[in-house]
């Protein structure tokens, strides 16, 4: 069982934001509109709250993300895309290297159900809202680029589809 204690807090900063910026990988692989948005932000929001399993580390990374929403505070801060045309790229590099962190700080059990909680909250978000069509016709639940975030999302976690 790891506590945050384990972790420098530059290194706590980075893995408390990592559910956040797992989310955030699915609306910058395919920006909609603001509906869009948000609903892919409210659906990031509650898989952060709901970690898959009590594992000590993921329950301190949502609770500590859950107080900080409750006091308006960014769990972002610190983050910021660089390029927006390497977000993408930006992005798998950042959760790469906090998976690394992770590894080398928590138990393999811990570090494994933090790599699949982050790809469920990109898959929550990329679920949370349909893509293209008009007024929902024609639309896709995943769109292609949100496919294509998930499946790179889950090759640099080390996490089989399942």
């Amino acid at each position: 069982m790891t506590a945050r204690t384990a972790f420098t807090d530059d290194e706590w900063e980075r893995v408390r934001r990592a559910p956040n910026v797992a989310g955030m990988s699915i609306s910058l692989a395919d920006p909609g509109g603001p509906i869009e948005l948000t609903k892919e932000t409210m659906a990031t929001l509650r898989a952060v709250g709901s970690p898959p399993s009590q594992e000590e580390l993921l329950v301190s990374v949502s609770q500590e993300i859950m107080a900080m929403s409750q006091r308006r505070e960014n769990p972002m801060g610190g983050f910021k895309v660089e390029d927006p045309r390497q977000a993408g790229t930006q992005v798998l590099q950042e959760l790469r290297e906090v998976l690394a962190i992770v590894r080398a700080k928590a138990t393999t059990q811990e570090a494994d159900a933090f790599a699949r909680w982050m790809v469920a909250v990109a898959q929550d978000a990329a679920n949370a809202a349909k893509e293209g069509g008009f007024m929902g016709i024609g639309a896709e639940q995943v769109s292609e680029g949100e496919q294509r975030m998930l499946d790179e999302l889950r090759t640099a976690l080390d996490v089989t589809a399942g």
